[in-house]
């Protein structure tokens, strides 16, 4: 389970590696192109709430995975999710597999 940090201004969220791994190049991609968008996940201490969060070029981004060996990543995953990203400009992490 690695972890993603945002602006260092609350506790990291929670992922699993496998799909951290493939967040870490679409996010990587919008942002490389200068391309801000929202980022919605589950809220840690309310499961029933969300968070969103701005994701911008200039604001640090910290991905930590917990393997050892970067999981690998999958180009239909990818494009799947980036296709989702693109049609809605949000990246919602707890539907990304819908």
């Amino acid at each position: 389970m690695g972890t993603l940090e945002y602006n260092s201004s609350r506790p990291p969220i929670e992922i699993d590696d496998e799909t951290l791994a493939h967040l870490k190049v679409v996010i990587a991609t919008k942002l490389r192109r200068q391309e801000s968008f929202l980022m919605t996940w589950p809220a840690q201490k309310n499961p029933a709430g969300r968070m969103t969060a701005w994701m911008h070029p200039a604001i640090p981004l910290i991905i930590e995975l917990d393997a050892d060996v970067t999981p690998p990543v999958d180009s239909k995953r990818l494009t799947a999710m980036m296709d989702k990203l693109n049609a809605r400009g949000e990246l919602i992490l707890d539907q990304l597999d819908d």
